[in-house]
């Protein structure tokens, strides 16, 4: 068996030998200008691509503020002396997984089906004579506008939880769910 010096230096003097290298071509101008043109298409496809892409990145699109302008949301809340069977009856009515609880549009918490099966129902609470504010998550985890997409789907997938608040300077804008955050990325 050669050893790899060997055979490092047998292949370097195979390339310098005369039967190894290249001879000049002389192409015709017509193949030679279709060379060009061929190359120049393909520079700008990958400008364009690049460009494309890039604008993905960092357009609108890939903040939770820009989310929340396609979405056009309403702010679904209700109060904290809501009874959790009421509570749980508007989420249906509207078809949501979670409602905003909050007074004088200050933000006080949220409440989840996950809430209503794990504080209320697997702590054998009674539905119609719990406030809602006994049970909900205080101080929810929220984001701002500015949050990108992939940062909102981070905290999401780590802290596991369904719904983030959307708050700027103190207002609440709006609510993101995980679903609402991996169909928009999977649409970039």
């Amino acid at each position: 068996m050669q050893s790899p010096r060997v055979i490092t230096v047998s292949a370097i003097l195979f390339m310098m030998s005369q039967t190894a290298v290249a001879r000049e071509v002389t192409l015709p101008a017509p193949v030679l200008e279709w060379s060009f043109y061929i190359l120049l298409i393909f520079a700008v496809c990958v400008a364009i691509g690049i460009f494309i892409s890039m604008r993905g990145r960092n357009g609108s699109s890939d903040t939770v503020g820009s989310l929340l302008v396609e979405q056009n949301p309403l702010i679904h809340s209700l109060r904290p002396d809501v009874s959790v069977t009421d509570c749980v009856g508007r989420m249906n009515e509207l078809n949501i997984g979670a409602m905003l609880v909050m007074e004088n549009d200050e933000l006080l918490g949220i409440f989840t089906e996950r809430d209503a099966i794990t504080r209320v129902l697997g702590a054998g609470l009674d539905p119609a004579s719990t406030n809602i504010s006994a049970v909900m998550t205080k101080n929810p985890i929220k984001v701002s506008t500015s949050t990108t997409l992939e940062e909102a789907l981070g905290i999401v997938t780590n802290r596991r939880i369904r719904h983030l608040p959307v708050i700027e300077d103190g207002k609440v804008l709006g609510m993101v769910s995980s679903g609402d955050l991996i169909h928009q990325l999977m649409a970039d």
